[in-house]
């Protein structure tokens, strides 16, 4: 089941696109503006977004570029602006689609799953030359592989496919353990330490890019 994000200040057509979508499978989280879009960064992990351009707070173009200054997650710019200048100017700033309201869902669900299909599970990542590889289910450093147990593996692989976003303890615990876990925050904590003393101990700077987040979580810093 993939997450979606869809930001406009329209309640209405949030709720909407949300009904739709929905029925379709997909989890959906609904915010009323750029701003508080950007908090659902801080503890969530999103597959795709759907973003409208004229919004008070901040428009669709200044939130797409901040977006991509920590994430690669497609997105979809939804909007009733039909400018060709609009629309280049939309994908120039990181967008990967454009649709204009009003919009045929069945064509917008269409193009949520091309995206997605080009997009593909992420298996394989390199961080500065700290590699993780999925398929063969290993961690290395100069070609040395690195010892994890499997959720410590599982914590670096989102660590290290998200850069700059912060991980909260309670949705490290949602993504590693499930979400009905009785696992607390301090065998997050616990497990996280190993983990990086593992990876220092295989040679690799892991404190120059692997950072705390005081009172929060964790993240990498790319």
């Amino acid at each position: 089941m993939y997450n979606v994000l869809l930001v406009d200040d329209d309640p209405e057509m949030l709720d909407l696109l949300a009904l739709y979508l929905k029925s379709h499978n997909y989890m959906c989280q609904k915010a009323h503006g750029s701003y508080e879009a950007l908090t659902y960064f801080e503890t969530r992990v999103f597959d795709i977004v759907l973003l409208d351009i004229m919004m008070p707070d901040m428009d669709g173009w200044e939130l797409c570029q901040k977006i991509r200054q920590f994430s690669d997650v497609p997105i979809i710019m939804v909007t009733a602006r039909r400018q060709n200048e609009d629309v280049v100017k939309g994908l120039k700033l990181g967008a990967d689609d454009y649709i204009t309201k009003p919009f045929n869902e069945e064509v917008l669900l269409a193009r949520i799953e091309a995206l997605l299909r080009r997009q593909g599970p992420v298996t394989r990542v390199e961080r500065n030359g700290l590699v993780w590889d999925e398929n063969r289910y290993v961690l290395f450093y100069q070609n040395k592989p690195i010892k994890l147990t499997p959720k410590e593996f599982m914590m670096a692989g989102y660590f290290m496919k998200h850069p700059n976003q912060v991980f909260s303890r309670e949705k490290l615990i949602d993504l590693v353990w499930g979400f009905d876990s009785n696992t607390t925050g301090r065998t997050v904590d616990s497990h996280v330490r190993n983990m990086r003393e593992k990876i220092n101990r295989a040679g690799f700077p892991i404190d120059d890019y692997f950072k705390t987040v005081w009172g929060v979580g964790y993240k990498w810093i790319q």
